[in-house]
């Protein structure tokens, strides 16, 4: 119908209707549709320009059940199909993988002694700070090739801490750890480093630092992205909403992105199925709230019958 009325007045109605096959009513109906819109469409033409802003804000990469799960957030009670055919109809669509861009960066020290794995497989936690996951991937610009390092809590999947260089090195991922402890309340003997059995990782350096805050190190085998499957799911995360969709010139420019999308974004606004839609800093705030006001019930005692 948009096409017969983007025609009508080069061909006119009648002529355009016969080519594509279609009855004259059918194209007046729509026409007294369009000119006076039933309810029901008057309410999708609201909710669609509503979904366009919240696909918007999150830079494009929203599909159906964040954008849905965003709508009852703010108080629109709407069926998840309902905002899939909207969505579809607007041509918008969240991230997804359009390529391939795996290469395997562990490389292990045949002479180093890795830390037991004391998480096998198990990422869950019951607080902040108890089980953090670590690695390290590349990021193409157009200098070049370079590093990012990051460190996960697993209990609320917030990115800690996390640096980059153009050198996987040790210092690299100790600039991950170190981010981490002075943003966190990291106690002795509490928390669990996991990551794989990367040299840098298995190096004497890094061993000291998590013995010197109490940390307790763990490892995974090489080479397997289930041993450390928390992280590489951040990584499959980060690369289809930001790296495979941008290209940079330089490398000031890709690290002044990411620090935009982790910290800006994905620590801050972006919502988590697993965290029941809540970002990982919503889902810290209310698990902190929630604490406080358990310590002060406990605090509050009633008194013994009788008492005065």
């Amino acid at each position: 119908m948009t096409l017969v009325d983007e025609l009508r007045d080069r061909f006119g109605v009648e002529p355009v209707l016969r080519v594509i096959g279609v009855a004259v009513s059918t194209y007046y109906g729509w026409l007294a549709q369009a000119a006076n819109p039933s309810t029901r469409r008057r309410e999708d033409a609201e909710l669609a320009v509503e979904i366009a802003e919240i696909h918007d804000v999150s830079g494009g990469t929203y599909g159906s059940p964040r954008v849905h799960a965003m709508l009852r957030r703010q108080g629109r009670h709407v069926g998840r199909k309902r905002v899939e055919r909207l969505m579809r109809t607007a041509g918008l669509q969240g991230a997804f993988l359009r390529k391939k861009w795996r290469i395997p960066s562990t490389r292990s020290n045949p002479k180093a002694t890795p830390a037991p794995d004391l998480v096998n497989r198990q990422f869950t936690a019951a607080a902040p700070n108890r089980l953090w996951v670590a690695d390290a991937t590349r990021i193409p610009c157009g200098e070049g090739v370079f590093w990012l390092a990051a460190v996960r809590d697993v209990f609320s999947n917030r990115i800690v801490g996390w640096p980059c260089s153009d050198r996987c090195d040790t210092d690299l991922i100790l600039g991950a750890l170190e981010y981490g402890i002075w943003s966190r309340d990291v106690r002795d003997g509490q928390l669990i480093h996991h990551s794989d059995r990367g040299s840098n990782y298995t190096s004497f350096r890094f061993a000291q630092r998590l013995a010197d805050n109490g940390i307790l190190p763990s490892m995974g085998s090489v080479g397997d992205s289930f041993d450390n499957a928390l992280m590489e799911n951040f990584w499959s995360t980060l690369k289809i909403e930001l790296v495979y969709r941008n290209s940079w010139r330089t490398r000031d420019e890709a690290e002044n992105a990411i620090f935009t999308y982790i910290d800006g974004w994905y620590n801050t606004r972006r919502i988590q199925k697993d965290l029941g839609w809540q970002s990982p800093d919503e889902y810290e705030t209310a698990w902190h709230t929630h604490q406080a006001q358990q310590d002060q019930t406990a605090i509050v005692q009633p008194e013994p019958t009788g008492a005065r």
